[in-house]
């Protein structure tokens, strides 16, 4: 096969992103810190603060969980991460995420209706 054949083969759209997020519970009483790989919507690999290291979904996932958690380096940054970004960030985000939270109104409310 030709440079034609091959760049026919590989067109296509693939998506890979990561997230992570902060969740705070009671303020930074409780802090939990979660980073995803995704892969054309599949989880590949997650590291998650209470679990305290990288989770493979797939081969790949794996193959790259096994290879960070084997680094001491990379693990001590990931574990800091909920205080060094969650922690440290709360008194900025806490203005517009938790302390914005309305109490829902009575209009807001979805009526109960007893059984009879």
């Amino acid at each position: 096969g030709g440079t034609a054949e091959l760049c026919a083969a590989l067109t296509g759209v693939f998506q890979r992103m990561a997230t992570s997020e902060c969740r705070f519970i009671n303020g930074t009483e409780k802090v939990r810190f979660v980073v995803r790989q995704i892969y054309n919507r599949q989880p590949l690999v997650m590291f998650d603060s209470d679990v305290g290291h990288f989770v493979g979904f797939t081969p790949y996932g794996e193959m790259n969980a096994k290879r960070w958690n084997s680094d001491p380096g990379l693990m001590e940054h990931h574990r800091a991460l909920v205080d060094t970004l969650c922690r440290h960030n709360y008194p900025i985000v806490a203005p517009f995420s938790v302390e914005r939270r309305v109490p829902p109104s009575p209009s807001q409310s979805v009526p109960v209706h007893s059984q009879s």
